[in-house]
């Protein structure tokens, strides 16, 4: 007899029914993203990536550890890891202890805040495992008898915790943004000893659903929404491939909540310090002229109010630390971005030329405001 086919869509309608049960995200998206990768930590074999998921929040009681907790009853080989090594969890992810674990990483601040140190061990796992092939090396053995030994790290992590994470993990993870529940919001509690049995008879039917799926999702690249490329489509491609799996409304929802995060992303991306440098010089400083002396330079920077040149250490950004994070860029020839003479009413001076910056701009900086600053004062006789 042939056994029923079971429907992906209705089935991640019912986890995502689940999470509404206990969890208050910030916007529908998050229920799709949150579904999505419960799904796809059941077939993290068809994929070359896959995405950390991170419950951040500025305010501790919102709801992060909760949401964690519903997650942690539906994903394969769940693995609360609080404290956790590094060498602990590639060591768990080499099979050790049994299957790979889908880890999941409660009070992460406690490891990379700004009192937990770098813990770079811990960093370059949660990094390396976000891609398939990338295997930790360590030495193992007594003494002088060591020998190089290979730790794969390939698998599904969802952490929480207040604050951020470190750029690299941002960059590689969905990020959703937890807020205290409103006087409105209202969830059920959570009963470990009830929902717990609930949310495993939903992750054995979402690995049951997996197996069917398997070769429909393996080594295929969906189509991703305009503009999602690179580093934020090697984090969608796997949801999105689970959605155009389950089919009705989840392949319009998935890219619908695709666009919503990427955006968020880089609405909220500032960039490198170096970046940082170069958009505000852009956008605040060399704005409709096309040269300044660097003491003009300097003294619109450290004026901005919303921007670090100030208070850079204790002191302002001065000419010296200016031109060495300039020099790290090439202008267009393809030498290091320096200053060079200008002349003014007055003589001489050094400063610089937007024209040296053009292709710096162009390569690093987000777009332009549509509006841009006229003029500096007093700047019109330079050009």
């Amino acid at each position: 007899m042939t056994p029923t086919p079971i429907d992906g869509a209705a089935l991640l309608d019912e986890v995502e029914a689940f999470h509404r049960r206990f969890n208050v995200f910030p916007h529908e998206a998050g229920y799709v993203a949150v579904t999505l990768w419960d799904a796809h930590a059941h077939l993290l074999d068809c994929f070359d990536s896959t995405p950390r998921l991170a419950f951040l929040s500025p305010e501790p009681g919102s709801g992060k550890s909760r949401a964690l907790e519903v997650v942690e009853t539906l994903v394969p080989n769940s693995m609360a890891a609080v404290d956790a090594s590094a060498a602990a969890l590639f060591r768990s992810v080499s099979g050790i202890n049994g299957g790979r674990p889908t880890i999941l990483y409660d009070e992460i601040d406690t490891v990379f805040g700004p009192k937990a140190g770098e813990n770079e061990q811990l960093r370059g796992f949660l990094n390396a495992g976000h891609a398939r092939g990338r295997p930790m090396f360590r030495c193992v053995g007594d003494g002088a008898n060591q020998q190089v030994q290979e730790f794969p790290s390939f698998c599904a992590v969802a952490v929480a915790g207040l604050g951020h994470l470190p750029d690299t993990i941002m960059t590689r993870s969905v990020i959703v943004r937890m807020r205290r529940r409103a006087r409105n919001e209202k969830v059920e509690p959570f009963r470990t000893r009830i929902h717990v049995r609930q949310g495993h008879q939903l992750r054995d039917r979402l690995a049951k659903w997996a197996e069917t799926i398997q070769a429909q999702v393996t080594d295929v690249f969906p189509e991703m929404p305009d503009g999602v490329t690179d580093r934020p489509a090697d984090v969608w491609e796997p949801l999105i491939a689970v959605a155009d799996a389950a089919g009705g409304h989840w392949p319009e929802r998935a890219r619908q909540a695709c666009l919503t995060f990427v955006n968020a992303a880089r609405a909220n991306d500032k960039g490198s310090i170096g970046v940082r440098l170069l958009t505000d010089l852009r956008d605040h400083v060399l704005c409709g002229i096309d040269r300044l002396p660097t003491v003009a330079v300097l003294d619109r920077l450290n004026a901005l109010d919303d921007a670090p040149w100030a208070d850079m250490g204790g002191r302002p950004l001065d000419s010296r630390r200016l031109s060495k994070m300039l020099s790290e860029y090439a202008a267009t020839d393809g030498d290091p971005i320096a200053s060079r003479n200008i002349k003014t009413g007055g003589g001489v001076l050094k400063g610089y030329y937007a024209t040296d910056l053009h292709d710096a701009w162009q390569r690093y900086c987000p777009p332009p405001p549509e509006n841009p600053l006229p003029p500096l004062p007093g700047t019109e006789n330079l050009t």
